[in-house]
């Protein structure tokens, strides 16, 4: 037995050095002419909030640039109408030859890893908590559970999907409404739900768990969009974590907007690498724009009215990076961390905020014992929610919406954005333009002060921040007599203090 593990583990190993490297090539222009590849429910969806019908990036790539690349013996595996690019594995001739081709405009390597947020199995009971954080019973007393939305999922594996106890309600009411496999497309959809190779196959099942998962015999909650309807789609290949699959993950996102999906789930994030270092992002590349997908995710948001809900990343903890992952840091999607649960603080291994972003990431959190990946589809499900409540939001006015309903609102930081969406505050916006906000601003002089917080909690946390959005460190501080008391550190700026259901703003000056 263990010569027969050893020979496949070499087999293995011998196929994926051997393999070409994958490339992005980048055409310089399309067909005016030709046809949109998108579908009636696209078209109506951006006739009613107002996008453009069609655009540039609705044309598909130009035939005859993929016939040329063909009769040279190069198979193209995905073209991007979005980007204008195919991908395809090349050896260094090829490359060569396709950079002098006249209607290419760049070739462009895919080296780097594909990270999964969270590979663990997930005990399902843990689950469960984040309802009562979000306040999911708001939903429910409204009997809004998702219902008439359509919610996509690009994530590594659906292992087990139609047959957990937790999304049987989901299969049996026939709310999968299609399936595609990137990574092996010549499979027929449902082998994604009876094979596994690795726990993350699973990651997918349990991502729509907590988007709309729901225990029947004992009425236990594990996601607030139980009615919703999907679209799922396999994007990455766990046994080889490679940036390489990027092509895949940006195909399924076109797919869907052909589809005319206007919410999607993606708790993966490219970041470091894990074979050659040499061939890692580097943190200074997560600024929105380097990433092919950061790219795509911002033509998503931007052009296709699409709401992207995305995790931040598990790299909190790790001290040569600790920042969000691409595409997370795109500014238009909704970058998700995750909180501790009693005090609502960052959780150690929730990525940050890079502080060279002029804007917020990530953008709110909520709670999660086994990562990002786990939170961001709790908060795909509140959207679902709040989009069957107001269906005439558009993406923007959602994602907005999400960040005020937060309960450090409007006092975000880079380690837990506004803080926790909360359902309560979400569904008076969704029906009003202007909720009076509680959290109140202070300014102080000095290096010392008392503030009265009112509350009978024992502990709070504080941010202390170097400007309106960095935080220098996060901290518990003791109350006493309903008071804490401050001073002031080097470089501090700023000092949120958490209450939960409002923040105060203390500004040193």
């Amino acid at each position: 037995m263990r010569s027969g593990k050893l020979f496949l583990l070499l087999a293995f190993f011998t196929t994926a050095l051997s393999a070409q490297p994958k490339y992005w090539i980048y055409l310089k222009d399309k067909d005016a002419t030709a046809r949109p590849a998108i579908s009636q429910t696209t078209l109506e969806n951006r006739k009613n909030f107002g996008l453009p019908l069609y655009e540039e990036t609705d044309l598909p790539v130009r035939e005859s640039y993929l016939a040329t690349l063909k009769e040279k013996q190069i198979q193209p595996i995905y073209s991007s109408r979005w980007l204008n690019a195919v991908s395809a594995s090349l050896d260094l001739l090829q490359v060569g030859e396709v950079r002098k081709l006249d209607f290419v405009q760049e070739v462009v390597p895919m080296n780097s890893d594909f990270v999964i947020a969270s590979t663990r199995p997930v005990d399902r009971a843990a689950l469960a908590p984040v309802m009562s954080q979000v306040q999911s019973e708001s939903f429910l007393k409204s009997n809004i559970t998702g219902k008439g939305v359509t919610v996509g999922i690009i994530d590594a594996g659906f292992y087990g999907a139609d047959s957990s106890h937790s999304l049987r309600h989901v299969f049996s009411n026939k709310r999968i409404l299609g399936i595609r496999d990137y990574v092996k497309p010549n499979q027929p959809g449902e082998w994604l739900f009876t094979t596994a190779e690795s726990y993350s196959d699973m990651h997918g099942t349990e991502v729509m768990a907590a988007i709309a998962g729901l225990d029947i015999d004992d009425q236990v909650q594990y996601g607030t969009a139980l009615n919703a309807k999907f679209y799922l789609a396999r994007t990455d290949y766990s046994l080889r974590e490679w940036r390489g699959e990027e092509d895949n993950w940006i195909a399924a996102m076109e797919w869907m907007d052909s589809l005319g999906v206007r919410l999607i789930n993606t708790s993966l994030g490219y970041a470091r690498g894990f074979t050659d270092p040499q061939e890692n992002y580097e943190p200074k590349q997560m600024d929105g724009k380097t990433s092919a997908i950061a790219r795509a995710a911002q033509i998503a948001v931007d052009q296709k009215g699409i709401m992207l809900v995305v995790s931040a990343g598990n790299e909190g903890e790790d001290k040569n990076w600790r920042i969000i992952s691409t595409p997370a840091d795109a500014k238009g999607v909704l970058a998700v961390g995750a909180t501790n649960m009693r005090l609502w603080n960052r959780i150690g291994y929730s990525s940050i905020g890079p502080e060279f972003l002029p804007y917020l990431k990530p953008n709110v959190s909520c709670f999660s014992l086994y990562g990002t990946s786990l939170s961001a589809p709790v908060i795909t499900g509140f959207a679902a929610c709040l989009m069957e409540a107001n269906p005439k939001l558009s993406n923007k006015e959602l994602m907005d919406l999400i960040e005020k309903s937060a309960h450090l609102y409007p006092y975000g930081n880079n380690y837990v954005g506004y803080g926790v969406p909360l359902a309560t505050r979400a569904l008076a916006l969704a029906k009003a333009p202007y909720l009076p906000n509680n959290s109140t601003s202070i300014k102080v002089s000095g290096k010392t002060c008392t503030i009265d917080v009112a509350t009978d909690e024992n502990l709070l946390v504080i941010y202390r921040k170097k400007n309106k959005k960095d935080v220098i460190s996060q901290q518990i501080a003791k109350v006493q007599d309903g008071k804490i008391s401050l001073k002031k550190q080097n470089g501090e700026e700023f000092t949120t203090i958490d209450l939960k259901d409002r923040s105060i703003e203390v500004i040193w000056e």
